[in-house]
């Protein structure tokens, strides 16, 4: 057989090689057929039985997982319990049952295909994803009705790279790592939860991949490569040798981090450069802080919101906010309020439906708009101030008008704390996000506000190219290494230290080894990232020389296009010592 190259997205990196293992969900095919209307009470009770079973399944499932899994993680899987007590869900098969006189299973499928189609009609690509979620709880209940048992892939009983049509979270966070190496699916993109589950769990994955199935045998010899996005199948001699030697390098690579993973991040010729975390919960904290994290340069606290039915509480949130604070202290955590809309949607929260919702009531417009929710995070936030060092951060700030309102809501939480006699950090330091062009055209005047800019790319691109990055037909426009985002970076720094503002990135950018030469250029102050990228960015911060860097940063913001951009870094990471060349 000759070999054969397939192009995906990669969501986790890293190279593994081994048999390819097909796998294919078992069918459940509904049960078709009526039932006499004597027997649809003792149908629907089979259901309750199922539905308590399944839950029950859950609840394993997450304490198993409770370990492994980040908070963000787990909030999926008891998604699954919430589709299962929602007050529709439900009682909509119920009546299926009693009043078409159908079958459980049959009354199952249809209502949950019926959930799923609303997600896939979503304007969004993380919402659509979400349709994945709804069958994955679906089928757990089919299951539990027709009392199969066990998950086929949390048994894998040799070293296998899995290849599927799809994998649902559950299947995802059941793998067998000691024997799954890698998988690779046909569908899937970067935001569903398949893939954070990969990544999370640092199983090297590839997503997307088209005719995989059809074109990969089981038992046929497959490279996964997790960072490049590609499954090479039948490798040649010459490219498995390539393969392993690229393989042995990533592992020599990955050790040669972990020395500087404990070491301040400094430049050759001695700037400081803070290399941080991105975190959404405690268990972040813990495991970035072990990765060698110097602080929390982005705390999403959006995700203690995404999991439940109403909103979190002042004391639930606090809690949540001293254990982070606590875990990081004397360091600082960079809080930054909440951040729901435009693809993260609470069902507690009548937003409403909007033609653009990333254009539309979000972030601190939400929170502008509901006092009430915001006050009561400002006060949890300042509460715990005093447990450690917290830092407040206002997302989508668009000018100088919101920028002021925030803040004003910010001293009415103080004062509010300060009449009931609540301690907290009075010197507690507040910045924004700069996220929308207008914010970087502004900088100037916004500096003198704030202690601190966060540039956050992942919108700050997108908002720039004008580009949805879900959107498959214009994703190719998608990239920070536009000169455009180059010089609103640049014109950020320049106005920030101008004023004596630290500038900060939080965004994708920050962990991309081909982009931290420029950004050093640039002049950022601290590089905020997942945690897996820490030890690398610290050991390449190392080896870089501020002058060199200043130079690349002004090529690259005189460059016409991104792939020019792109050209430049490249042959910078090749020609200089700041580049991996020491571990290669």
């Amino acid at each position: 057989m000759a070999e054969k190259t397939f192009e995906g997205i990669g969501v986790s990196r890293g190279i593994r090689r081994g048999k390819a293992l097909l796998y294919r969900h078992a069918a459940r095919p509904a049960e078709q057929g009526g039932i006499p209307a004597a027997e649809a009470e003792n149908e629907v009770e089979r259901l309750d039985r199922a539905v308590d079973r399944a839950s029950r399944e859950v609840d394993a499932l997450i304490a198993r997982s409770s370990e492994t899994l980040g908070k963000e993680e787990l909030s999926v899987l008891r998604g699954q319990k919430t589709l299962l007590s929602d007050p529709a869900y439900c009682p909509e098969i119920r009546k299926r049952i009693r009043e078409k006189l159908i079958r459980p299973e049959q009354a199952v499928s249809q209502v949950t295909e019926q959930y799923a189609a609303l997600f896939e009609k979503m304007p969004n690509s993380y919402m659509r994803e979400r349709a994945t979620d709804v069958r994955d709880a679906g089928n757990r209940l089919l299951a539990a009705l027709s009392g199969a048992r066990g998950n086929a892939l949390s048994s894998v009983g040799r070293p296998v790279i899995l290849v599927a049509d799809d994998l649902s979270p559950s299947d995802t966070v059941q793998l067998d790592r000691r024997n799954v190496l890698a998988f690779a699916t046909e569908k899937g993109g970067r935001t569903s939860h398949t893939s954070i589950f990969a990544k999370s769990l640092r199983i090297p994955a590839v997503v997307g991949v088209a005719g995989l199935l059809e074109g990969v045998r089981d038992g046929e010899e497959l490279i996964v490569d997790g960072g490049r996005g590609v499954c090479i199948a039948d490798p040649s001699p010459a490219t498995a040798g390539r393969y392993e030697k690229e393989m042995e390098r990533e592992r020599k690579r990955e050790e040669l981090y972990g020395r500087f993973k404990n070491r301040p991040a400094r430049t050759a010729d001695g700037k400081r450069i803070l290399v941080a975390a991105n975190v959404g919960s405690y268990a972040d904290a813990l495991d970035s802080r072990a990765e060698g994290a110097e602080g929390v340069g982005l705390f999403r606290t959006e995700q203690l919101y995404l999991s439940r039915r109403s909103a979190p509480d002042e004391e639930t949130q606090f809690r949540e906010y001293k254990k982070v604070a606590e875990c990081y202290a004397p360091r600082e955590v960079i809080v930054r309020t909440l951040d729901i809309g435009g693809d993260k949607a609470l069902s507690y929260l009548d937003i409403g439906k909007e033609a653009n919702p990333f254009l539309g009531y979000r972030a601190i417009r939400l929170c502008l708009g509901r006092k009430d929710l915001f006050l009561t995070q400002l006060r949890a936030i300042l509460r715990a101030s005093r447990y450690g060092k917290l830092a407040v951060m206002f997302p989508m700030i668009s000018g100088y008008e919101e920028l002021a309102a925030a803040k004003r809501a910010l001293q009415e939480a103080k004062d509010q704390l300060r009449k009931a006699g609540v301690p907290f950090d009075g010197d507690i330091r507040v910045g924004m996000m700069v996220e929308i062009p207008s914010a970087a055209l502004m900088a100037d005047v916004l500096a003198p506000e704030v202690d601190f800019f966060s540039i956050g790319t992942n919108d700050l691109v997108q908002y720039s190219v004008a580009v949805d990055r879900g959107n498959e037909r214009v994703s190719y426009l998608y990239d920070y290494c536009h000169p455009a985002v180059v010089r609103l970076i640049r014109r950020v720094s320049e106005a920030a230290h101008a004023n004596g503002t630290q500038v900060c990135m939080c965004g994708g950018m920050a962990g991309d080894a081909l982009a931290v030469p420029l950004l050093v250029g640039l002049g950022l102050d601290e590089l905020s990232m997942a945690a897996d990228s820490v030890a690398q960015v610290k050991y390449l911060v190392g080896k870089l020389g501020t002058e060199d860097c200043r130079r690349l940063a002004d090529a690259a913001a005189a460059c016409r296009s991104t792939r020019e951009v792109r050209a430049l870094l490249e042959k910078f990471r090749r020609e200089s010592s700041g580049g991996e060349d020491a571990a290669r």
